[in-house]
């Protein structure tokens, strides 16, 4: 009751003087014509949106959509994929009444945490179903909640659906009031696109190159250094250095000169044919883990705490990486216990070498790397056929009511 009078006092103070985003957040600014949806989806930012892409499109495809986020580069994101998405309403009881007014909202499916008191009262009190996907609940979060039951214990016995991301997620939100019978199959939202990935064509030359992907300030003279060594023991390897940030390029090029490399820039036309290359432009990393069939994940050489495995992994990269994974701890882990990833060890060159001379156990690495990517993944389509039941859309129904449907919501 406090929280609940305190923002509804809130949204009173606030909204006569409501204007831009403000405005857009209290739900006071001029409707678009046409602005209905059968589905209110909900992420905090780019992040979560990016992750649940594929369910988004999937869903966009059968009936009407409303994107929610909390940020501007969020709605800018969705409003890219030609989705009608704004800021999210702020969590007063006036502004969420007006949201679901104007929107008219069969189900409302939210991305990981973004739980909120008045929301979940809200859509409860107009019989609008509730979803959560992507659910995560850490053992410190859970005893965080454990000391509000009388707050957390409505709003998760008001989901109709949830599927976390794993089974501890699951044990501590039914803990902690979630229904047993609203658990859905689990899913791991980020690595959904990455499962989705068809790798490209592959040159005669992959078997003898290595990509180190990402790199960061202070490993690239590492992995020069190992790749030096590696190249003593095994005639003929190659090499594609990606910094993550390009402007550091002529810095690289440096290192690589002091060393007798001769390196051919992505930049200035080379491609993966180049013996030697500086990827040294932005949004061509598919291209370069194709063309490499050992990848050294950046980031993991010096304390960044290191990047995802799982892109690598999707194109059958056979996975090293630094001490520094604290980002990926789990991932890396689970990488580790199937064969498809290993830790670079004082001695690189040798790790490098030794795959490098072995082709098939470094294929059987990629491939180890991949099965684990798709098993974690899960698969989307049963979840997008519940959200699209909840909503009220027959999952076997013929184009023509699928069309009729996103009239009747528009």
């Amino acid at each position: 009751m406090i929280y609940r009078g305190a923002s509804w006092l809130a949204d009173s103070m606030l909204r006569p003087f409501a204007s831009g985003d403000l405005a857009e957040r209290l739900v006071v600014d001029a409707p678009a014509p046409s602005c209905a949806a059968l589905i209110w989806l909900h992420g905090a930012s780019v992040g979560e949106l990016m992750s649940a892409r594929p369910v988004i499109e999937a869903l966009s495809e059968r009936c009407s959509l409303i994107l929610t986020t909390n940020t501007t580069t969020g709605r800018a994101l969705a409003q890219s994929w030609g989705m009608q998405a704004r800021l999210a309403p702020l969590d007063t009881p006036q502004a969420l009444k007006r949201f679901i007014a104007r929107f008219q909202p069969k189900v409302a499916v939210t991305l990981e945490n973004e739980l909120w008191p008045n929301r979940s009262a809200a859509l409860a009190a107009t019989g609008i179903r509730q979803m959560v996907i992507g659910a995560r609940m850490s053992e410190r979060s859970a005893r965080r909640w454990d000391k509000l039951p009388w707050l957390i214990g409505p709003m998760l016995g008001r989901i109709d659906g949830l599927s976390a991301q794993d089974l501890g997620s699951e044990e501590r939100l039914a803990r902690l009031g979630l229904p047993a019978d609203a658990l859905l199959p689990r899913m791991q939202l980020k690595l959904l696109t990455p499962a989705q990935t068809t790798p490209g064509p592959q040159p005669e030359t992959r078997d003898r190159t290595i990509l180190a992907a990402s790199t960061h300030d202070g490993e690239d003279s590492l992995i020069l250094d190992a790749f030096m060594a590696a190249r003593r023991q095994v005639g003929g390897l190659r090499l594609i250095l990606a910094p993550r940030h390009p402007v550091r390029a002529d810095d690289v090029a440096g290192l690589m000169s002091a060393r007798g490399l001769v390196p051919a820039r992505r930049s200035a036309g080379a491609d993966e044919t180049a013996p030697i290359l500086l990827a040294d432009t932005l949004g061509e990393m598919g291209r370069w883990y194709d063309a490499a069939s050992i990848c050294i994940t950046g980031g993991s050489l010096v304390a960044k705490g290191g990047h995802t495995p799982w892109e690598p992994a999707a194109h059958r990269c056979a996975i090293l990486h630094g001490p520094h994974v604290a980002n990926f701890a789990e991932d890396y882990a689970l990488l580790h216990a199937v064969g498809g990833a290993e830790t670079l060890a004082v001695d690189s060159g040798a790790t490098l070498a030794r795959l490098a001379a072995s082709p098939a156990l470094a294929r059987q690495m990629g491939q180890a790397a991949e099965r684990l990517l798709k098993t974690r993944a899960g698969d989307a389509a049963p979840l997008v056929d519940a959200i699209l039941m909840a909503a009220g859309i027959a999952i076997a129904g013929k184009h023509a009511d699928i069309d009729a449907e996103k009239g009747t919501a528009s």
